[in-house]
């Protein structure tokens, strides 16, 4: 069935109020104050392939980022074949998810007419995973606390309570811990209940055309804000404070006619302080930046994501 350009323009704008909702449920039911106050969470929405469709304006850059490519991550690692209704898969890798322990990351299969058409995901910082915690004491990841790599938090709607228990056992605030977990469920909840009865309201059974139409006119909007730029490459460095010595972070910014390049070749390398941040993290603040610049009036998305790379 073919829907017109005005039917899915009002349904990605239904989507950005989806996601904002989410966003919110989640901020309202954490215990922790910097989820609460801060507002230091992100959540989407996402298409069967995986591909950020729409997240919430309330959020930090380096969760939001992140999540795009960790639901990508996560969703290859557990076949579509194998979800059932009110699956929920965890995982705080740094690697994967959002730069250090405190950040926990959910993915939650979205189903409708007994079928995955799409994922919620959401992420956000628990208060303390025992360690050394923050700060730049930590020689390395195991300094920091608890790392939990991919798995099932939540199988067909039952909480996995021995992962509970442990995550609580290593944790000084095991309370808000627990609440925090609790809710981040209730987002990804939220935003797959909405993401459903929008379907249900606009009589589609899947994202398809939705998904390449959001994914196809923000990549084009932005890749159109990037042929206006001057090409070639620029170079450009900044030494800041380090413990043992200064460190210099060194960047070459190049543009071609439809993306746009930032290398940091010729950067420090990593100090034996804990003030790294793995790539996936890196890359998430630095497109930031440049999304602030170049189309900064097109939503975030895969699409609107691609034509940046960071190495």
């Amino acid at each position: 069935m073919s829907i017109s350009s005005t039917k899915l323009q009002v349904m990605w704008n239904r989507l950005l109020a989806v996601v904002e909702e989410q966003g919110q449920a989640l901020i309202r039911a954490a215990f922790s104050p910097i989820v609460r106050e801060c507002g230091d969470i992100s959540a989407g929405i996402f298409d069967c392939e995986g591909r950020m469709l729409a997240q919430a304006v309330t959020g930090t850059p380096g969760h939001i980022n992140t999540m795009a490519e960790a639901v990508i991550t996560l969703r290859a690692q557990f076949p579509v074949q194998d979800m059932k209704p009110g699956d929920i898969y965890m995982t705080n890798d740094p690697w994967i998810a959002s730069g250090h322990l405190n950040d926990f990351l959910l993915l939650m299969p979205v189903f409708h007419a007994d079928r995955v058409i799409g994922f919620t995901s959401c992420t956000s910082h628990l208060v303390d995973l025992g360690g050394l915690g923050m700060g730049p004491e930590g020689s390395d990841i195991y300094d920091e606390g608890l790392l939990i790599p991919p798995c099932k938090l939540v199988s067909g709607g039952k909480v996995n309570a021995l992962l509970m228990e442990i995550v609580k056992a290593n944790s000084r605030e095991p309370v808000a811990n627990e609440g925090d977990i609790y809710a981040l469920i209730a987002c990804c909840e939220a935003g797959a209940k909405r993401l459903s009865a929008m379907m249900d309201e606009f009589r589609i059974d899947d994202l398809q055309a939705l998904s390449d139409y959001i994914i196809d006119t923000s990549h084009s909007a932005t890749v159109a804000a990037i042929a206006n730029l001057p090409k070639g490459t620029w170079h450009n460095t900044l030494t800041v404070d380090g413990y043992d010595s200064p460190i210099t972070l060194h960047a070459s910014l190049t543009i071609a006619e439809d993306r746009l390049l930032v290398d940091f070749t010729g950067t420090n390398p990593c100090s034996g302080k804990g003030i790294n941040v793995p790539l996936n993290y890196a890359t998430a603040y630095t497109v930031f930046a440049l999304r602030c610049i170049i189309g900064p009036e097109t939503p975030n998305n895969a699409g609107s994501l691609a034509p940046f790379r960071v190495t």
